[in-house]
């Protein structure tokens, strides 16, 4: 009796491992290019939806790219959001993408959206400037040639950020040679080429500069809400927008689950959880904290046939001597 008890007991124990072993297994894995704190509550209300868990890794585009092309012998990954539209057209292209259109996606306007990728929120492009500076408040990208802002702006490296090079071609789309004109004059007032977006940002915020040329907007409004003494300005000549697409691998093996986490994020209460992330939702019927895309002048970023986009960025590369 005690045996029989015995071995229903290690039944009973290994068929708890086993569920416990497939419900690891059938983790939804998601490889995004921040911010990390919206993909972990996205993936914390998936959860809770659906009983799928989800796991996140996190990072710029260029590792999660890195990650992705190191693992295509034994891929792990079943969804990437990346912060560059560039990615998705290029995965598209390879072939890697599994095409899906979520029901949810209906409200999504159709530049933000294609067969197989959509975008899960979008970013613009524009001034932040220190409050506390000392400086007028700049209304144009022009306003920071002028003497006020010698040796005082930054901008990221258009090198590193695919936004930062999207602001150069949809200056170039919008002013044509002007544009060309406006960058020798920044260069000549002392404008300083940062690194990445967080690296041009900083000194402004923390008052050894006073304006970014071209920052990410969603990151200095996340840090307004913190008290910092900063100000987004969108130039009504123009700016940038950046969306955020968000795709599934042709490599899913779970193929369902990932269509279920597309069809979440694209809801009213994910985009809602986007919107609180500063970022513009997808969605043009969901509200924001922030200004929306009807509110901006979006400037094209598609080439113009004079130049390509590596073109575009060795022009700017040899006016700042990069």
């Amino acid at each position: 009796m005690k045996a029989t008890m015995s071995v229903k007991k290690g039944v009973l124990l290994a068929m708890a491992l086993s569920s416990v072993m497939m419900s690891s297994a059938h983790a939804l894995t998601v490889y995004t290019a921040g911010p990390g704190s919206l993909a972990k509550n996205l993936a914390s209300g998936f959860e809770k939806k659906t009983g799928v868990k989800v796991d996140i890794f996190q990072a710029t585009t260029g590792k999660v790219m890195a990650r992705l092309e190191a693992e295509q012998a034994n891929p792990q990954a079943d969804i990437l959001i990346s912060a560059s539209w560039d990615t998705a057209e290029d995965l598209h292209t390879r072939g890697w993408l599994l095409p899906y259109q979520s029901a949810n996606a209906e409200k999504v306007p159709a530049d933000l959206k294609s067969a197989d990728y959509v975008a899960q929120g979008v970013s613009a492009l524009g001034i932040v400037w220190n409050t506390k500076s000392g400086t007028p408040e700049p209304k144009e990208w022009q306003d920071l040639t002028t003497d006020a802002f010698r040796d005082k702006v930054t901008t990221p490296d258009p090198a590193l950020s695919g936004a930062s090079l999207d602001l150069l071609i949809g200056l170039q789309n919008g002013m044509g040679d002007n544009a060309w004109a406006l960058f020798d004059a920044l260069k000549k007032n002392g404008m300083v080429v940062s690194g990445p977006n967080a690296q041009a940002v900083t000194p402004v915020m923390q008052g050894a500069k006073a304006a970014v040329f071209g920052a990410v907007d969603y990151v200095s409004f996340g840090n307004i809400s913190q008290g910092e003494s900063l100000k987004v300005i969108f130039p009504a000549s123009g700016t940038v927008i950046a969306p955020r697409p968000m795709m599934i691998l042709k490599s899913t093996q779970h193929a369902d689950d990932a269509k279920a986490f597309v069809d979440y994020v694209l809801s009213p209460e994910g985009q809602a959880m986007v919107a609180d992330a500063w970022l513009m939702p997808a969605r043009n019927d969901v509200k924001a904290k922030r200004p929306l895309l009807n509110e901006l002048h979006v400037l094209p970023t598609k080439s113009d046939g004079t130049s390509t986009r590596s073109d575009i960025l060795k022009r700017f590369n040899a006016i700042f001597s990069l």
